[in-house]
């Protein structure tokens, strides 16, 4: 029997996900989230085999949680399941351990059959993504994204030098070089077509 955790923070789509897998033979989900802290200390107290968990929830996103848990050395798979079809987010997912990344109109088959090769020690990427994950490069370095990502949370330059432990002129260099890199005419259309690429 492969125990599966679910985390999602609709309550009506975590609730379908759960009684469609709960259908399927040899799958059996022990847990359910509805937001990314809840997911990470389900998986750190039941262990189950696979999580399931969308992108974008409270608390921590689901490629926190699955950063978390490979950081950890956790035995636990991660698929992810959401609505986002941007190969930036896949690739992202990928670079965090993420072992399946299917989209939320995908057939409940489809979900139960991509836990299953996960928990074979497959991968299970939606077909329609696959081939443009390798050719979505993120432009952005680590500390410009954290920098964009506390700017599109509406930040000051003061606040994110706090916040991340950096002087005021160094946040401004690493949003001027974000902003330029995007093309973008300033820190927030620059975190908007990070977020529409998939690297925020």
């Amino acid at each position: 029997m492969i125990r599966v955790v679910l985390a999602e923070d609709q309550t009506l789509v975590l609730g379908a996900l759960s009684a469609l897998l709960s259908l399927e033979q040899g799958l059996s989900v022990v847990g359910q989230a509805t937001d990314g802290q809840a997911a990470l200390e389900l998986c750190q107290s039941l262990t189950p085999d696979v999580l399931v968990t969308d992108i974008e929830m409270p608390r921590l996103s689901g490629l926190d949680v699955a950063e978390k848990l490979r950081v950890s050395g956790s035995s636990v798979k991660v698929v992810i399941v959401t609505t986002f079809g941007r190969s930036g987010y896949l690739r992202r997912a990928l670079e965090v351990g993420a072992r399946g990344y299917l989209l939320k109109d995908a057939p409940a088959e489809q979900l139960a059959d991509a836990i299953r090769r996960v928990h074979a020690g497959g991968r299970a990427i939606a077909p329609e993504l696959a081939e443009g994950a390798w050719d979505a490069h993120n432009p952005l370095t680590e500390r410009e994204r954290q920098v964009l990502q506390a700017a599109e949370d509406g930040a000051g330059t003061g606040s994110i030098a706090v916040t991340l432990g950096l002087s005021e002129g160094t946040v401004r260099n690493y949003l001027s070089e974000a902003i330029s890199k995007l093309g973008a005419r300033g820190r927030v259309e620059a975190a908007r077509k990070a977020r529409e690429s998939g690297w925020l």
